[in-house]
């Protein structure tokens, strides 16, 4: 388990092809589903700049709080209310440039300005999302879509 992250300068296809393996050694060896949530938030946050990184596990009929990377958060959202709540209830990764043209995005931050989620998918079940999110307008694509459906699908295998 390498404790430490080789950040790269490049593309930001070059920089997730770097870290997505080095998340994966990381994470491979530890069996606690916390502390490897905790720690990918940390590596994301770390090599991107985001504004936030975290999860949110599904607990019933929310999602509730996990590990996470940034300021202060929600600490409980509904089945189809916000980004989080939607991707959930429509099991699909959602970019949202403009987090204020979001139809019932909740504003944890006034300071967050795009986001991506991904939904954790297991047994065709949402078990919780990873959510990030930037200061900038615009930020994510599909190269983060990409890279960050991989990093989930593999977090549901542990």
């Amino acid at each position: 388990m390498a404790e430490e992250l080789v950040q790269i300068q490049g593309s930001k296809a070059e920089k997730y092809a770097s870290l997505i393996p080095q998340i994966k050694a990381l994470v491979s060896g530890e069996s606690d589903w916390i502390a490897n949530l905790a720690n990918v938030s940390a590596a994301l946050k770390e090599s991107f700049g985001f504004f936030w990184v975290g999860f949110y596990l599904r607990k019933e009929n929310e999602l509730v709080l996990g590990p996470f990377q940034g300021p202060i958060a929600c600490t409980r959202i509904q089945k189809g209310k916000g980004v989080c709540g939607s991707s959930w209830e429509q099991k699909t990764t959602l970019i949202v440039p403009n987090v204020d043209e979001f139809p019932g995005h909740i504003a944890c931050s006034s300071l967050s300005k795009s986001e991506i989620v991904v939904p954790l998918i297991q047994n065709n079940e949402v078990i919780g999302v990873l959510d990030v999110d930037s200061d900038q307008l615009n930020d994510f694509d599909a190269i983060d879509e990409r890279y960050l459906n991989e990093l989930c699908q593999f977090l549901v295998s542990l």
